[in-house]
């Protein structure tokens, strides 16, 4: 087989690996509720298999400064979230999601022109965390309306993934880590659920999954910060395992304090 064809074929088996793993996590969100709906949406669902692909073609240096830039674009996620959850009470879904999207993009344009340290990039989650979890509070119990699939859902989400993906991983080469963290961390998850869900099921109730979301996005930040330091210690491999266990492990507390309460 020819190499160029080899690559190709080897993209489009990422792009579709990954769509696979996001569309079944937002399928699950939307059968589940707000709250079990948002744990879902805040596991690696699609920055876990673009880190993995970014480490199947370079190494632990390259995925450890790549989670440096994420750390803090996962401070950046939250305010997209609070954006979006403030506006979606009351105004429309062009409003509510091109603001959110907007400050997504602006707080990651600032964020990609600073060289992060691991403290730094804790420290700006923490108080971009401390600022939102009390504001989305008031929030995160809405009725969620029954969902009535399209036939356009499942494609659409499927594109979106594979699309960052396919951007992620042709462009890492000569972007180099820190722009490829940044491009890794979008949150497609929560762009696929307010474009999908709000203009069928209304603001407040989309609004309630990304507002439930916060305390699984706090986890998330920590899985990165765990991905930073384990790479460089025991590689790849083990960085990416030990991130995903984090992530999962703390979802998982989550949902047992839940049900005790």
């Amino acid at each position: 087989m020819p190499a160029d064809l080899s690559l190709i074929l080897f993209l489009l088996l990422r792009m579709a690996i990954a769509a696979a793993f996001v569309v079944s996590a937002s399928v699950i969100t939307e059968r589940s509720g707000p709250v079990i709906g948002a744990l879902v949406a805040t596991l690696p669902v699609s920055a876990g298999p673009s880190y993995v692909f970014l480490a199947i073609d370079h190494d632990a240096a390259f995925i450890a400064q790549g989670a440096l830039s994420s750390l803090p674009i996962n401070a950046a996620t939250i305010f997209m979230g609070l954006t979006y959850v403030v506006l979606a009470q009351r105004h429309s879904f062009a409003a509510s999601v091109g603001s959110a999207m907007a400050v997504w993009i602006a707080l990651a344009s600032i964020i990609r022109l600073f060289d992060w340290t691991l403290a730094a990039g804790l420290a700006v989650n923490l108080i971009a965390f401390g600022i939102c979890i009390p504001l989305l509070a008031r929030y995160r119990h809405a009725k969620m309306p029954l969902v009535t699939r399209r036939w356009y859902d499942i494609p659409f989400r499927a594109s979106l993934v594979a699309t960052l993906v396919a951007i992620v991983v042709s462009t890492s080469g000569w972007v180099g880590p820190r722009v490829s963290g940044v491009i890794a961390l979008y949150p497609i998850v929560f762009t696929s659920m307010m474009v999908i869900l709000h203009p069928r099921i209304g603001g407040p109730p989309t609004a309630a999954v990304l507002a439930n979301s916060a305390w699984g996005l706090l986890g998330f930040g920590m899985a990165i910060a765990v991905l930073h330091v384990a790479v460089v210690k025991f590689g790849s491999t083990v960085g990416l395992c030990l991130a995903l266990a984090t992530c999962v492990t703390w979802n998982l507390a989550l949902w047992w304090n839940g049900r005790r309460r």
